[in-house]
């Protein structure tokens, strides 16, 4: 009888699988890379601004929109962007309002991580970020500092941020700009600021400030391309364009324009 059981129950595991095999098969067909070419076009939801990797400049729009535009004309199409406020103003991505309708593309400050994928496909890595510092002069501790928090980049780790901070002894205020953080840095109400590293360094640029990174147990991420879930065919389009620019030196150029470098 023991025998027969194990028979009925290794059985069982097999029917299983083999209905899950043919509900597959009755899924609808990924279009998501032939749309795209039907309409001639790539769609990409970018906030209005997040220098460097989304300026608003024609001239130099950035290095997310130079990307996008590269990885289109690999894949044969024109580039469109569609403006999201929300992505400038919310940390959230649940907030956004975005859908396929607006873009098949999500870009300007997307970070891989467990929380970016839980909702999003990604496409390939091109520059490492985490959390960074700025400040007027260079800082050997945060205690007894006023520092203001700009964390509107999804998928970064904003509590292990808060964690850090009140153990350093700071007192953190939340900002939702980055004009309002350069504002009160230089005006001396706040003594420096913790943002996404691409921005910080980007800031720091700007103003003359120093940059360094927050430790390491913060984490450390790469930033990508957001696709929506099951658009596996756009997605392998994306990779094998990364692949060519990759390999031609494009994606390098790119960050160097931007001055892209790492943080020391």
């Amino acid at each position: 009888m023991a025998f027969f059981r194990g028979l009925l129950r290794n059985f069982g595991g097999i029917a299983v699988v083999l209905v899950l095999l043919l509900a597959v098969t009755f899924l609808p067909p990924d279009t998501s890379l032939s749309e795209v070419r039907a309409a001639a076009t790539l769609k990409a939801c970018v906030p209005p601004a997040y220098p460097p990797l989304v300026t608003g400049d024609p001239e130099r729009p950035g290095i997310d929109i130079e990307l996008l535009r590269e990885v289109a004309g690999r894949i044969g199409v024109s580039l469109v962007l569609s403006e999201n406020r929300a992505m400038g103003r919310d940390f959230n991505p649940r907030n956004w309002g975005l859908n396929r309708a607006q873009c098949q593309v999500i870009a300007g400050g997307v970070v891989n991580s467990v929380q970016t994928r839980s909702f999003l496909e990604t496409g390939p890595p091109y520059a490492d970020t985490g959390w960074a510092i700025i400040s007027p002069v260079p800082l050997t501790s945060l205690a007894g500092l006023d520092v203001g928090a700009l964390v509107l980049v999804s998928g970064l780790d904003r509590i292990g941020l808060s964690r850090f901070l009140r153990a350093e002894g700071a007192t953190a205020r939340v900002l939702t700009t980055s004009d309002a953080l350069v504002l009160a840095i230089s005006a001396g109400t706040l003594d420096a600021g913790v943002t996404e590293a691409m921005l910080a360094t980007k800031l720091a640029e700007e103003n003359g400030w120093t940059v360094q990174w927050t430790p390491p147990e913060l984490g450390r991420y790469q930033l990508v391309f957001g696709l929506w879930k099951g658009d596996m065919t756009l997605k392998g389009a994306i990779d094998r364009a990364f692949a060519e620019l990759s390999a031609d030196g494009t994606i390098a150029a790119i960050l160097d324009r931007y001055g892209a470098a790492p943080i020391d």
